[in-house]
């Protein structure tokens, strides 16, 4: 299994309109296999295909690709989870957005508290 890479460690990606599935492979730090088969699972991932079937991403594609693997492989998500999370519209919070938010929530109510025991 690949170790856990952060996004901001894989190289820029050039200023190129199209891109080859070995390109987007090193650029993504993933196999092509693992991009054909991403290609079934996530229906917003829709490289061009021009003669003999061959796959020519975009930058978006490539952007997409990063956010996949950053949900796969970094944030723990399932293949499901990860489908699930790009297809909402709305970002959804991670479970650490959740705890921090709710960490403040906690802490306003004992201030609130504290100010309503003290003014009695």
């Amino acid at each position: 299994m690949l170790e856990p890479t952060h996004n901001s460690e894989l190289p820029p990606i050039p200023g190129k309109r199209y891109f080859t599935i070995g390109e987007v492979s090193d650029l993504c730090a993933v196999k092509p296999h693992v991009l054909r088969y991403w290609e079934q699972e996530f229906p917003q991932l829709k490289p061009v295909k021009r003669r003999g079937n061959r796959r020519y991403y975009q930058r978006d594609d490539v952007e997409m690709i990063r956010t996949i693997r950053s949900l796969l492989y970094e944030q723990g998500y399932t293949i499901g989870g990860a489908r699930l999370r790009m297809s909402n519209e709305e970002e959804a919070p991670t479970p650490l957005e959740v705890q921090s938010i709710a960490k403040e929530c906690i802490v306003e109510l004992l201030l609130a508290r504290d100010l309503l025991s003290s003014a009695s």
